[in-house]
């Protein structure tokens, strides 16, 4: 199956011990969390730390819908809470829209095939 793939960046707060919390976080995801990403169509998901900023490198299906899945989020008052959550150690990139946390990353290179 083809698949699509989508890498963010976020930023943490440079607090050493909110950035231990929000490692414990994801080491124990809420199962409906889980649950509404792969019901939005993706079909894995990763973060990695560097300091204090984030990547998270997503595949999905083809049908995966970035509006569909925000929309999913805004609905799910459990996505809602954990994002609540996650706001008290994330922040937003400097160059970030107001009230975006992710931002979507460009792809500069890819090795040739």
């Amino acid at each position: 199956m083809k698949t699509n793939r989508y890498c963010f960046a976020c930023d943490l707060k440079d607090d050493q011990q909110l950035i231990a919390e929000y490692e414990t976080h994801h080491k124990a995801v809420w199962p409906e969390i889980q649950k509404s990403i792969k019901d939005a169509g993706i079909i894995d998901m990763e973060i990695y730390r560097c300091g204090n900023r984030l990547f998270m490198i997503m595949e999905t299906t083809p049908e995966y819908d970035p509006g569909r899945k925000r929309q999913m989020d805004l609905s799910n008052p459990k996505v809602q809470e954990w994002e609540n959550l996650m706001w008290k150690y994330q922040q937003a990139l400097p160059f970030a829209n107001p009230g975006e946390k992710w931002v979507e990353m460009k792809q500069i290179f890819k090795l040739p095939d």
